[in-house]
């Protein structure tokens, strides 16, 4: 028996052909578009990403010296929030 075929008999075992959610009459499927969903449906807050910071940051193209980039990017993960601190101090910030 192959590896795959022994996987399918375990597959088999735990969901019984007639449990397939696809072979379940539609009654067991509730109606979303009765006004009790499509009311929670409307009333429901969307929200995607994280959330906005109070104060933003820029996006913006920045040409530098490839040592100063390559000293930065060596000391590891969050290299970009490092070059912001360096400016920072440099212009009294």
């Amino acid at each position: 028996m192959t590896e795959n075929a022994h996987d399918m008999d375990k597959t088999s075992a735990i969901l019984p052909e007639d449990d397939d959610p696809a072979s379940r009459p539609d009654d067991d499927i509730p109606d979303m578009s009765t006004p009790y969903w499509t009311e929670r449906f409307d009333k429901a807050i969307v929200t995607r990403g994280r959330p906005k910071a109070e104060v933003t940051k820029i996006s913006t193209t920045l040409r530098l010296d490839a040592e100063v980039l390559a000293a930065f990017k060596a000391e590891g993960p969050g290299w970009q929030s490092r070059i912001n601190a360096a400016l920072r101090r440099a212009v009294g910030l």
